[in-house]
């Protein structure tokens, strides 16, 4: 049995996170928690935080959104969820949105957080919205990160950027083992090199590692030369129709400069092709 959060803000963007959520697990066993946090930005008084009793708090704000999330329950419905596999549940909490989600996960032993991101927009662009790149770096659990373009479709070929340091434990990556053989999908093993030089020994042996722990599955690895990370990834998810990303939260160099700068004009990953980010259990960001 898997135990899902999803956090809603009751957007589009959200719903479709939701949605991708469903189908991606559709033949799992899983408790799904829909999530909305009150902020407590919400509850101020010309910026100054005051005490409210129990009762105003929940007349105010808990019972509204418990409302909205009853709503977001009736539209599940209509997808004709696998309701012999599937259980839906709310949760409402309010204060800070990444001691919220951090306590939940703690609490109800989450193993995946799926979320929407937001896109690009405006003069500095960036990949992900600000709540998506708090949860990525600083709450210790899986995230699927499911842009606001992406739609459902079996990940076939799947993208794993790594620069061969593996300054992870490899049993981070079971999730993408996983993933590959529920949906008979390939690996794609991409290196990115800025020149064009050979690996070292602890690459090679790096490399062995990951051959050995993908071994029964279908992967494959590619090398790529480019002075930017991103425009390579980019490429390659042109060239070989990738429909998923996958990266080690640990692996700060590539996962960095993949998901956090800020000119993305040219890429169109960020907004088409889920992130899957991958956490060791016993590691904090931030």
């Amino acid at each position: 049995m898997k135990n899902v959060l999803l956090p809603t803000d009751f957007s589009e963007n959200s719903w479709n996170a939701i949605q991708y959520a469903i189908q991606f697990f559709e033949h799992i066993k899983c408790n799904f928690y829909l999530f909305h946090v009150i902020r407590l930005n919400s509850i101020v008084a010309n910026d100054t935080p005051y005490l409210l009793d129990h009762k105003v708090i929940d007349d105010l704000y808990t019972k509204p959104t418990k409302q909205k999330l009853i709503s977001i329950l009736k539209r599940i419905s209509k997808l004709s969820p696998n309701q012999e596999h599937h259980k839906f549940y709310t949760l409402t909490d309010y204060g800070f949105f990444i001691e919220s989600i951090r306590k939940t996960v703690e609490e109800k032993r989450i193993d995946y957080i799926v979320m929407g991101t937001k896109g690009a927009s405006g003069l500095e662009k960036i990949i992900l919205g600000t709540n998506t790149a708090d949860v990525i770096t600083k709450v210790k659990c899986n995230t699927l990160a499911i842009p606001e373009n992406s739609n459902f479709h079996i990940p076939k070929e799947i993208a794993f950027p790594t620069d061969f340091s593996l300054s992870h434990d490899l049993q981070v990556l079971q999730p993408i083992s996983d993933i590959i053989t529920r949906f008979k999908s390939s690996l794609r093993i991409v290196h990115i090199n800025k020149n064009k030089v050979e690996l070292t020994k602890d690459e090679e042996k790096n490399k062995d590692l990951l051959e050995d722990f993908f071994n029964n599955q279908q992967f494959s690895f590619h090398y790529l030369t480019n002075k930017k990370v991103e425009d390579a990834v980019q490429c390659f998810v042109e060239s070989r129709d990738i429909n998923m990303i996958c990266m080690v939260a640990k692996n700060l160099n590539y996962f960095q400069q993949i998901l956090f700068h800020s000119k993305v004009e040219k890429l169109s990953y960020h907004t088409d092709i889920p992130f899957l980010v991958l956490h060791e259990k016993n590691t904090y960001y931030g």
